[in-house]
């Protein structure tokens, strides 16, 4: 898999917001994933959203979304010519547990880039993430970081880049709760 990551934090730049009033507070009611409309459309986003969303996880989420990106890269997908006719993508807006986790660009950047140097080692093919560090509102007067992570997958057939998609953000799930505690915040 393909992974980078890159800081977006500067005036003009979006901001995340933690707090936006159609917010599915999974850490609390796990049962609200059945609202998470993205998950139904995509199978694999639910069990994902739940482990990111898990006491074991070093994040919570505030936000995803299911689209077609409007152009791709083979060789930034690692894909063969045969397999980018379809493309699928997905965006999950991740913010940390502990709010004094994420207060600093070194503490992002350390994070990001031990992230990316998980999934970077696994053989899921067709398919990339990206990391963008940003800036969160989480109450009207309390800004904080967190990351967007985007998932970008391609296949010959929309069920084949469906299927990449849900490797990705499985695999995306699988390597954020498997980082030991002590490293979750350094």
């Amino acid at each position: 898999m393909q992974a980078d990551w890159e800081f977006e934090i500067g005036p003009g730049a979006p901001l995340m917001d933690g707090a936006w009033p159609g917010l599915v507070d999974l850490r609390r009611k796990p049962g609200r994933i059945r609202e998470i409309e993205e998950s139904a459309r995509l199978p694999a986003l639910a069990p994902a959203l739940l482990q990111l969303n898990s006491s074991s996880s070093p994040v919570w989420t505030s936000k995803c979304d299911l689209f077609t990106p409007e152009s791709l890269d083979p060789d930034e997908l690692d894909a063969p010519p045969t397999q980018v006719a379809c493309a699928l993508a997905c965006y999950i807006d991740l913010l940390p547990c502990h709010t004094a986790d994420w207060t600093t660009p070194a503490q992002l950047e350390t994070f990001c880039r031990r992230i990316c140097g998980l999934l970077s080692n696994l053989p899921v093919p067709c398919c990339r993430a990206d990391l963008v560090v940003r800036r969160v509102l989480l109450a009207p007067d309390r800004e904080s970081l967190g990351i967007t992570a985007y998932l970008s997958a391609c296949g010959a057939g929309q069920d084949l880049a469906a299927a990449a998609l849900s490797a990705a953000v499985s695999a995306l799930a699988d390597s954020l709760c498997a980082i030991p505690a002590q490293e979750k915040t350094t």
